[in-house]
This record gives C-alpha cells, sequence and structure tokens, in this order.
C-alpha cells in the first residue's frame, strides 16, 4: 500500500510563487501506473480537483483556476509528483492535498481516489 506526503507549502505574497511535491513510499510500481491528483480545499469551501497526472507524464489536466499558472509534473525515478504553482494570489489559500490508486470516472471527482496524503498548507497574502 502506497503512502503519500506532501511538502513545500507554506506562505507568500500574491504574485509568488511555490512548488509541492508529493512523495510516494512503498509500492512504487503501482504508483509510477497511477493517476496522481492533487486537490486543494479551503475553509467553508468545497474540495476542489486542481491538476492531475497520469502515468507518462504527458497526460495532463487542470482546473480553470490555475490553467496557465499551475504546472504538474512527475519524476518517477523519484516516486513524486510536483505542482508547480506560480503568480499566486489569494483566493489560492488552501490545504493541498495529493491522490492517486484513481478508480476511473472524473479526475477531479475526490471520491473516486483511494489514497490521499496529510495535506500541506498554502497561505498567499495580498
Amino acid at each position: 500500500q502506497v503512502q503519500l506526503l506532501e511538502s513545500g507549502g507554506g506562505s507568500v505574497q500574491a504574485g509568488g510563487s511555490l512548488r509541492l511535491s508529493c512523495a510516494a513510499s512503498g509500492a512504487f510500481g503501482a504508483f509510477s501506473r497511477n493517476r496522481v491528483t492533487w486537490f486543494r480545499q479551503a475553509p467553508a469551501k468545497e474540495r476542489e480537483g486542481v491538476a492531475s497526472i497520469y502515468t507518462g507524464g504527458d497526460n495532463t489536466y487542470y482546473a480553470d483556476s490555475v490553467r496557465g499558472r499551475f504546472t504538474i509534473s512527475r519524476d518517477n525515478a523519484k516516486s513524486t509528483v510536483y505542482l508547480q504553482m506560480n503568480s499566486l494570489n489569494p483566493e489560492d489559500t488552501a490545504m493541498y492535498y495529493c491522490a492517486t490508486y484513481w478508480l476511473g470516472g472524473s479526475w477531479s471527482d475526490g471520491s473516486r481516489y483511494r489514497t490521499w496524503g496529510q495535506g500541506t498548507q498554502v497561505t498567499v497574502s495580498s
């Protein structure tokens, strides 16, 4: 069973950048063959699928709210998926989670993922 650990969150000013990492431990082969998706959830808001990447790294999806600012990538040799976030604004403030073991269906539907990390907080000040 793979376990996920997010890192890279922090506090930045609007316009700044952060790079989040989602590192997998255990079942590395399975991780590299699975979709990995970043979600975020802000207080009093619904969870939102932010960006998703499939096995080869050339199949990516983004929420409209982040397209053009965020980039998802993966390094299967390191069992890690990254989320490069540029041009951050206060609306990006949230807890960010990565998830894998996708069960099919919509990539942005959190109920379709079996394994989640603990999350990393991103705070963007104006």
